[in-house]
């Protein structure tokens, strides 16, 4: 497997880690947003969010939560944004889950709001439908 982040998780490429443990690994990402900038990665590969075992899924969102606030007292952040890209449609270049911890200041102008779309008639009630039925 030629993933990156299992490189980095097996200590085969530098980063600057900010969190270690048997399970996660947190390193600063090498493009940041905004400094501080932090990429959390579980050491076992999984491609996507919906691969995740529910154990490493809890798991992970407790280690970005104490990131989270760490990063924000660090920078002195006014905010912050936890973001995941699924698939390269979503944005995802690395196919190994990670979050994203990216510290926000107030107008810092990086991150830009998508436009919203609106439903067609009848459309939201149709997608609601489908979506219940294959859950």
């Amino acid at each position: 497997m030629d993933c990156i982040f299992c490189k980095i998780a097996k200590k085969q490429i530098p980063s600057a880690v900010l969190y270690e443990d048997k399970d996660f690994l947190a390193f600063l990402d090498i493009g940041p947003v905004n400094p501080g900038h932090t990429l959390v990665i579980p050491k076992a590969h999984y491609q996507t969010f919906l691969d995740l075992p529910k154990k490493e899924l809890s798991n992970i969102n407790i280690v970005s939560q104490k990131l989270a606030a760490a990063i924000m007292k660090a920078t002195n952040a006014h905010g912050f944004n936890i973001v995941m890209n699924n698939h390269p449609a979503a944005g995802q270049e690395v196919n190994h889950v990670h979050f994203h911890i990216i510290p926000r200041f107030d107008n810092d102008n990086k991150w830009l709001r998508q436009p919203k779309t609106k439903y067609k008639d009848g459309e939201i009630d149709a997608i609601a439908a489908k979506i219940k039925s294959l859950l």
